[in-house]
């Protein structure tokens, strides 16, 4: 499953959440394929020493790090400015940083902390490399959901609120809220040569993404996990397959599960939620003048 041959010499990828997981795996895959991969997360501890692993393990020194905190939008905008100042093309924007279980809570920018780091933050970091992205057309954006987008609601008049969605709820929000965006932003580049597509990684055995949930139920799905999940390498490979392989060139607006085609939530085909969603992002993730690449 997922095999490819596909070099990446001369490619610069970016992973968010590359410090660990199947981010991590992803990166280490594609470096072994001769990609400069910049792996994202907020921890800089972590991040140096997968950038430092990753370079041992594929003989790959073209290995960088960036501080991404996706639930700081300033965060955001300083990691996509030190980007652009730094790089001279992006070929491959990979959105795979996620959180489960997180407090209930408002961000210093008046957002749910979940809509944020699961999508609020990877909106405005997508729309802000957009233009990097079509300058280095052929390229591919690939958006990180989950099954739970089945039973995610849009509600735009609450969708931010705190004491409203329980943390299961919060999070089929974010994952249905980044599957919609994955469908309006191909149909906004259509003809430009980026491609947007989302993945769901199933289960994976052997990660952290439950830490901040309830113990009870960290165990109950660790067992679960266990016994059907799959192994962070073979997501790590998936991901990889999507961002590299020559048959997924032309490829867009599609969601994928263990490298195949697979069915999207019912509204993807909803374009008017898609382009209301569009607009209430652009203006809760406050972009500005400067920034709109679509006004210009």
């Amino acid at each position: 499953m997922c095999e490819t041959n596909a070099r990446m010499d001369g490619k610069v990828v970016i992973v968010t959440g590359g410090s660990s997981g199947v981010g991590y795996e992803a990166a280490k895959n594609l470096a072994y394929r001769g990609a400069k991969v910049i792996i994202a997360s907020r921890n800089e501890v972590k991040l140096k020493r997968s950038r430092d692993e990753i370079q041992q393990a594929t003989g790959n020194k073209n290995i960088s790090y960036g501080i991404l905190d996706l639930a700081s939008l300033k965060s955001v905008r300083s990691f996509v400015s030190e980007t652009v100042n730094s790089e001279e093309r992006l070929d491959v924007l990979i959105n795979n940083a996620g959180a489960i279980g997180l407090p209930d809570r408002m961000t210093e920018d008046g957002l749910n902390l979940t809509m944020q780091v699961n999508y609020f933050g990877a909106f405005l970091l997508t729309y802000l490399l957009l233009p990097l992205l079509k300058k280095s057309a052929p390229s591919r954006v690939i958006m990180g959901s989950a099954a739970s987008m089945y039973f995610g609601n849009i509600d735009f008049d609450h969708w931010n609120d705190v004491g409203t969605y329980s943390w299961v709820e919060s999070l089929a929000n974010s994952k249905l809220a980044d599957t919609l965006f994955a469908v309006e932003l191909s149909r906004r580049l259509e003809g430009t040569g980026v491609t947007v597509n989302s993945f769901d990684p199933f289960v994976v055995r052997d990660t952290d993404i439950l830490a901040n949930a309830p113990e009870w139920i960290g165990n109950i799905s660790k067992y679960f996990i266990d016994v059907i999940g799959q192994s962070k390498e073979d997501v790590g490979q998936q991901i990889a397959y999507l961002a590299a392989d020559p048959g997924m060139e032309k490829v867009s607006g599609e969601h994928f599960k263990f490298c195949r085609l697979w069915l999207n939530h019912w509204l993807a085909s909803d374009t008017d939620l898609a382009k209301k969603l569009w607009d209430a992002s652009k203006k809760l993730t406050k972009i500005t003048e400067e920034e709109d690449w679509e006004s210009v």
